[in-house]
């Protein structure tokens, strides 16, 4: 297997950091600082960071504002949220969860769905596809 790493954008500048290898370590919280001090988060509802891509499988930290809203969407395969830090809503059309931090969730693929955090929350989304 050949390690994937992400490239430099011009709002993460420092550079390669992997995303994939055989065995990869992901230090959350170092993470959940970087985001929370990038631009992004300074000007936007949201900030999110891809720290695991693999064929079928990507995870993503997310960290939102309080107030901030996920519109309704569809995700390609089962996914689970894992709360990290502070309360999202989750709904789909036919139910409503809170969740808070400590709490994981999952959702089969293509449930339309969205998220609404109730104060600012940090999480950690990860999305399994089918591979046929």
């Amino acid at each position: 297997m050949k390690e994937k790493f992400n490239d430099a954008t011009p709002n993460r500048p420092q550079g390669e950091r992997p995303i994939d290898s055989p065995l990869l370590l992901i230090d959350l919280p170092a993470l959940v600082k970087q985001i929370k001090t990038e631009d992004a988060w300074q000007k936007n509802d949201r900030n999110a960071i891809t720290v695991f891509k693999t064929t079928g499988v990507n995870m993503v930290l997310v960290a939102l504002h309080a107030n901030a809203e996920m519109q309704t969407h569809t995700a390609p395969g089962i996914l689970s949220v894992q709360v990290l830090d502070g309360a999202i809503n989750f709904n789909t059309a036919d139910e409503y969860v809170k969740i808070k931090k400590g709490e994981l969730l999952t959702l089969h693929a293509e449930i339309p769905h969205s998220v609404l955090a109730t104060e600012e929350a940090v999480f950690l989304l990860t999305i399994s596809k089918v591979i046929r």
